[in-house]
């Protein structure tokens, strides 16, 4: 980490920690504008967001440059706020992706982050605050800290009810957040009833097959296969893999016909694309794993399941560029498909995509 050994801060100075808001001690030598309270929170803070965005925050923490002109003064202003919105997305992105990864820990500085930039766009009590609270919440929740988690959401709630407008994209996220604290608190009616207004908020504002709204039919296929309602379960887990699998398929599709048709003309290698960014391509691989490992439980009752669900981590892991993975999952797929017997036309297909896959690492099929 760069600057393990800060500088200290000087006396007469009242600066807070970056993570915590404790009286500050240390200063982060790279940046010089970043402070700590001591060497556990400034190393947390490295390791999620702070090594990324080092250098980003010098502009926005130091004093600005005198302007010739009102005109010049305004437009150094529209710069700083343009930094800062990139900054909010950006901090938002990364601690996403940390909770699809598991990595509750890491999420918090770069939610924090987040929400301190959205407070200095978009005011103390704007609706734009609510997307850093629940993820603040969520991963309060990862880490067990419940009574936490519901602060959050206590803030994110009367935020919400404030706001003369809120969008359904943001009633859909509050929702979601309030279904996973009250399945942590094993209150599943209560849990049941915000998921599906999540879908329903969600189905406003992205339709009903979209990937922004898998998420709800998600973790209300989980509350009922905790609750062994397989059959309600299982219908729901279909719906998430035919959402993601159609999604997926669509870029896969426009990428082997693009290969085919060698419409490159210009000769450039092609780059594979998701389409997602990288919270999204996370909480891809989290949902269609889990996925997966239920259906591998009852493989013999439905392998042509395993087999779906196995070919759409192929195609997500192959337009990710990790050939290694989508090979491994392509293979599993058209192994299922000759032990049980299957649709020769599926087994073409996998074949297909195994042979774009292989193309990659330049290796003929055995």
């Amino acid at each position: 980490m760069n600057s393990i050994y800060p500088l200290a801060v000087p006396k007469g100075r009242r600066l807070c920690c970056e993570v915590c808001e404790a009286p500050a001690e240390r200063v982060c030598a790279a940046c010089a504008v970043t402070y700590y309270c001591g060497v556990v929170h400034q190393k947390a803070d490295w390791s999620s967001i702070h090594e990324k965005i080092c250098q980003l925050l010098i502009p926005l923490r130091t004093t600005m440059p005198f302007y010739n002109s009102e005109e010049e003064r305004q437009h150094g202003l529209q710069q700083q706020q343009q930094r800062q919105k990139h900054l909010i997305e950006f901090c938002y992105t990364v601690a996403q992706k940390y909770l699809f990864e598991g990595r509750h820990e890491d999420a918090v500085p770069a939610a924090l982050h987040s929400l301190r930039f959205r407070m200095n766009v978009h005011g103390l009590s704007s609706v734009e605050l609510v997307p850093a609270y629940l993820l603040l919440a969520e991963a309060s929740l990862g880490l067990g800290r419940v009574v936490q988690a519901e602060e959050y959401l206590s803030q994110a709630q009367w935020t919400v009810l404030k706001s003369t407008h809120c969008s359904n994209a943001i009633h859909s996220l509050l929702h979601r957040n309030l279904g996973l604290l009250y399945m942590a608190k094993e209150n599943y009616e209560d849990a049941r009833y915000h998921l599906a207004n999540d879908i329903y908020f969600a189905s406003c504002a992205f339709g009903t097959d979209d990937i922004r709204t898998s998420g709800g039919y998600f973790h209300l296929a989980n509350i009922f296969y905790g609750l062994k309602k397989l059959d309600l379960a299982d219908t729901l887990y279909s719906k998430v893999s035919e959402i993601w699998y159609k999604y997926l398929n669509d870029h896969y599709q426009a990428l082997s016909q693009a290969r085919t048709q060698q419409i490159d003309l210009l000769g450039k290698q092609f780059v594979n694309d998701t389409g997602l960014d990288e919270a999204q391509e996370a909480e891809a691989i989290r949902v269609l794993t889990c996925i997966l490992n239920i259906r591998e439980s009852t493989v013999d009752q439905a392998p042509q399941k395993t087999v779906f669900i196995l070919k759409t981590l192929a195609m997500l892991y192959y337009l990710m560029m990790n050939s290694s993975k989508a090979k491994e999952y392509a293979m599993r797929a058209l192994e299922l498909v000759r032990d049980y017997h299957l649709d020769v036309q599926e087994e073409n297909t996998i074949q297909e995509l195994l042979s774009l896959i292989l193309a990659e690492e330049d290796q003929p099929i055995t």
